[in-house]
């Protein structure tokens, strides 16, 4: 974690006060019930139609605890929020995207806590680059049944600029509302190479976990089901190298410490959608995986089947 010693109003910043959540599912519901609970914070939930009066019928559970937040549609003309967190499928990104103009100020921060190496990009283009920051979330074990949230481990939420050297003011701001919130954040040097370890892990976690039907307590105790996480692991290192950035043997090892803390329980959010029958992620994993092969000249074969695999329990579903 990159220490700080902030005050939003002593640098003549506004401190964040005003929080938009675009997406209600684990990792949205998350986060605002972290905002909600602090009084500090105005928090609100966008959505539109069905989806919106769903939400302010039914609210959200999170832990068993009942939680009510205010839903805003682009419609009602919002003001600005000052902190966005963008937590969507990325097949609902690029529809999306244009209800977050009605959000954006001068001073708003966008935060994407999404899956993938493309969400800053596709929001970027819609609301202009300079509003948002590179963000991963690691460790959060979080099963999501309809409204209702679950989670025993609260993870560990990374954000910066690309290069975080030295750390700018609107990250520092950021801090500060995360530290308020009681959200355990880290801002590391390189947030690039971050983007990219959550992404291999991503490729080898969620789609393991999805084709063998497998928890978190299985890759915990079961050999074979880690040497298949970490086949499709290290055809991702393979590609980093082209890629100009720097992975190797140490982060599928820090990625096994963190594997040891979480709920034997818990399930990726691949394997929750191909539980619930709802579409998956696999075109941004495994999908991926294979398109930098073809562009690198690197042998992803073990990406290519599982993609084929996860195609077709998407069909059977």
């Amino acid at each position: 974690m990159v220490e700080f010693d902030f005050d939003a109003r002593g640098l003549g910043m506004k401190p964040i006060h005003d929080v938009a959540i675009l997406g209600a599912g684990a990792m949205g519901a998350y986060f605002a019930d972290c905002f909600a609970a602090n009084q500090s914070f105005t928090t609100c939930l966008i959505a539109c139609g069905e989806r919106r009066e769903r939400l302010e019928r039914n609210g959200l559970v999170v832990n068993d605890t009942p939680v009510f937040i205010p839903v805003v549609s682009p419609q009602d003309r919002p003001a600005p929020a000052d902190l966005i967190i963008v937590a969507l499928k990325h097949h609902h990104l690029i529809t999306a995207a244009a209800d977050l103009k009605a959000f954006v100020g001068p001073d708003t921060v966008i935060l994407s806590v999404m899956n993938g190496l493309e969400s800053e990009a596709i929001i970027g283009e819609a609301v202009g680059k300079d509003k948002v920051l590179y963000t991963i979330s690691v460790g959060i074990d979080a099963v999501r049944e309809g409204n209702r949230l679950t989670y025993s481990n609260p993870g560990r939420h990374i954000f910066g600029e690309a290069d975080n050297t030295v750390v700018s003011d609107r990250v520092r701001r950021v801090q500060e509302a995360f530290s308020r919130a009681g959200i355990v954040w880290e801002t590391p040097p390189d947030m690039i190479r971050m983007l990219w370890w959550k992404f291999m892990i991503n490729v080898g976690m969620n789609q393991a976990s999805a084709v063998m039907r497998a928890p978190y307590g299985t890759f915990q105790t079961c050999a074979e089901a880690r040497d298949l996480m970490e086949a499709l692991m290290h055809e991702v290192i393979a590609l980093a190298g082209p890629a100009g950035v720097n992975l190797g043997e140490a982060d599928i090892a820090d990625w096994r410490r963190v594997l040891k803390t979480l709920s034997p329980g818990g399930k990726t959010s691949m394997l929750q959608d191909v539980e619930a029958g709802r579409k998956t992620e696999v075109e941004i994993f495994g999908g991926t995986v294979v398109a930098l092969g073809q562009r690198y000249g690197v042998p992803t074969p073990v990406n290519r089947t599982l993609f084929q695999i996860i195609r077709v329990l998407e069909g059977a579903e």
